[in-house]
């Protein structure tokens, strides 16, 4: 256990102490003598982001709520409280009982951004824990990750000892009554993983060989271990209503990114965007009843005093029942000055009559994300929006006395011209002028248009995985580009950093050999590679190059559509013939209907029940 006397005096010294003291209002604390098995619940960021996640409560609650289980949180520190556990030699601990890492059977790590992986590499290190798993004994944790990054598991091979593929809310169950039963017998690392490996939705790295062509590509896979199954094929969690969701929720000490009840509407999504890994990972989509939402919305309120309810969702305008269930959660707690708030909304979903009553409690700007700015790219990306269904949406809410509005874009889009970049700041400017286009006395507020552009990233498991990204230099010419046409003081622009979607694009669509590179960044240094401030570019280039990596043959290179790609052998139940053909309709500027319309033949329906899909031909 951590020297407590050291520690508190030490945390005196840092910028945000309440990020590293754990005992906050619904956390978990069990006596350790009385459970079997230890679980680190480890999210590679600070403590404000970690506490904002959903799925972290979720699987954090259900672990406790084993008998024989304890998890506990734990993140990454700041570069301020990391000089200081050096200095101090105080290793990385969980927030409930102070104990170091090494006294854990398991850390487990979420994969929610590519640009986390060094964080994850720094966080062992401070927990005294082997950074490749080759170095770990029988008596060290097993380190293991999921997440949506774990559908390309590859670049972190050498790190993680297993990854759990999919949805774990029984898988992770499963798993652990697996390891206490082992832990009874002796435990042995080998022959744990050899049965670990059996369970659906496992895959143990160690136990495959990857196989390269004489051009750098990957040629195929080899298993090393009898227990290792050719496929790993996803886990989905069928029926949300019967599904865990926590009755509590930890407040923090401190403001956290997203410090509110959050309702999980639903899982997957229906629209079928181009660009949109969840959107194809997480099918089918699966609804939660209203009653249950209400239920769990009663639960979570009464728990935590919470004064905001978050509807969320991929698009939580397709909740079938939206409407009966907004209304009833704001009848239920206006008088309470509860809000109710409806992120994800898209433009053709928009229900204003809802929204401006949601507006009572608590009034806030409107997100819009048309992602293109010409028809054309939206017919490319398959975002199923025309103009008119932009800017009507848009009049609306400039009528029921909205004044601001953000616009979310996306810049580097495959087949995009300068045409099409152009027409981003084209489509504000209408935007602008349907707030001014209206009778004078109607015009109320002072209108601000904040347009921001991410830079295309080519995502594993969608439409795009095969195509070529755009340079640094070309973002930065678009992106400069729009900065420079648009001119109207009612509308601002701002873009994604174009180096951070290089390296996001590297290690998205990777394979094991860029190992190397991430260990090697992380030992220059390298941390918390999402924030601006923290990025350094160089010192990656100098990785690349120290360790004769090829960094645009993993990002930026075009891919054939017969090439063998590093995730090949993760079935999502999305026919990879499909991505083909989506792939093909793209080039040809051709859309592909919603699936709640008419079933387009992903063939997840085929393998994977689902509540909401109208085609469900389960083959039993």
């Amino acid at each position: 256990m951590i020297d407590m006397k050291k520690l508190d005096r030490e945390l005196l010294k840092v910028e945000k102490p309440a990020r590293y003291v754990g005992s906050e209002l619904n956390s978990v604390v069990k006596n350790k003598e009385d459970v079997n098995v230890r679980f680190a619940f480890a999210f590679p960021d600070v403590y404000e982001v970690g506490m904002s996640h959903t799925g972290m409560h979720i699987l954090y609650h259900l672990m406790n709520s084993m008998e024989n289980v304890w998890c506990e949180r734990v993140f990454a520190p700041w570069t301020d409280m990391e000089e200081i556990m050096r200095k101090n030699n105080i290793p990385l601990y969980g927030l409930e009982s102070k104990d170091e890492l090494m006294e854990f059977d398991f850390v487990g790590f979420t994969l929610q951004y590519e640009m986390s992986y060094t964080n994850i590499l720094n966080m062992l290190d401070l927990g005294k824990i082997p950074v490749r798993s080759k170095n770990r004994t029988n008596d060290m944790p097993l380190v293991i990750a999921g997440g949506p990054c774990a559908y390309n598991p590859e670049p972190l091979y050498e790190v993680i000892d297993l990854f759990t593929i999919g949805e774990t809310e029984e898988l992770l169950p499963e798993l652990l009554k697996l390891y206490e039963e082992e832990k009874k017998n002796g435990f042995d690392r080998l022959v744990f993983l050899e049965k670990a490996a059996k369970l659906d939705g496992i895959y143990v790295p160690s136990f495959y060989e990857e196989l390269y062509n004489e051009d750098g590509t990957v040629k195929g896979r080899k298993t090393l271990n009898e227990n290792a199954k050719e496929t790993i094929t996803k886990r989905i969690i069928r029926d949300l209503n019967k599904s865990f969701y926590p009755e509590k929720s930890i407040l923090p000490y401190i403001d956290v990114v997203h410090d509110r009840v959050v309702l999980e509407l639903f899982r997957g999504c229906t629209r079928g965007c181009r660009f949109c890994q969840a959107g194809m990972v997480y099918r089918p989509v699966r609804e939660k009843e209203a009653d249950t939402l209400v239920k769990q919305a009663e639960r979570l309120i009464d728990s935590t005093g919470h004064d905001e309810i978050s509807l969320t969702s991929l698009s939580s305008g397709d909740y079938s029942c939206l409407p009966d269930l907004t209304l009833k959660l704001l009848d239920m707690y206006e008088n309470q000055n509860v809000s109710i708030s409806l992120p994800s909304l898209r433009l053709d979903s928009m229900t204003f009559d809802i929204i401006e009553r949601l507006q009572e409690v608590r009034k806030s700007g409107l997100t819009f994300a048309p992602e293109a700015g010409t028809q054309r790219m939206r017919d490319v990306i398959n975002k199923n929006l025309t103009e008119e269904q932009i800017l009507g949406p848009v009049e609306t809410a400039f009528n029921l006395g909205w004044s601001t509005v953000k616009l979310y874009f996306m810049i580097g889009l495959p087949g995009e011209t300068m045409e099409d970049v152009l027409g981003i700041k084209e489509l504000a400017y209408k935007v602008k002028d349907k707030f001014f286009q209206r009778p004078k006395e109607d015009i109320k507020g002072n209108l601000k248009i904040n347009a921001s552009a991410s830079c295309f990233v080519p995502k594993p498991f969608t439409p795009f995985q095969w195509v070529k990204q755009d340079s640094m230099e070309e973002f930065f010419d678009k992106a400069k580009s729009l900065q420079r046409e648009i001119k109207d003081k009612k509308v601002s622009f701002s873009y994604h950093e174009p180096k951070l979607s290089y390296l996001e694009a590297v290690f998205a669509r990777g394979d094991r050999r860029l190992s190397s590179a991430l260990i090697r960044a992380w030992e220059k240094g390298c941390r918390f590679d999402g924030w601006y401030d923290m990025f350094d570019f160089s010192k990656w280039m100098e990785a690349f190059e120290e360790t004769s990596t090829d960094a645009d043959f993993f990002g930026r290179r075009e891919r054939s559509l017969t090439e063998v790609l590093p995730w090949d052998f993760i079935d999502i139940g999305v026919d990879k013939k499909f991505l083909v053909s989506e792939y093909e309709k793209a080039m040809g500027y051709t859309t592909t209907p919603d699936c709640r319309q008419k079933c387009v033949n992903c063939g997840v329906n085929h393998r994977f029940i689902g509540g909401a899909c109208p085609h469900v031909q389960v083959n039993k």
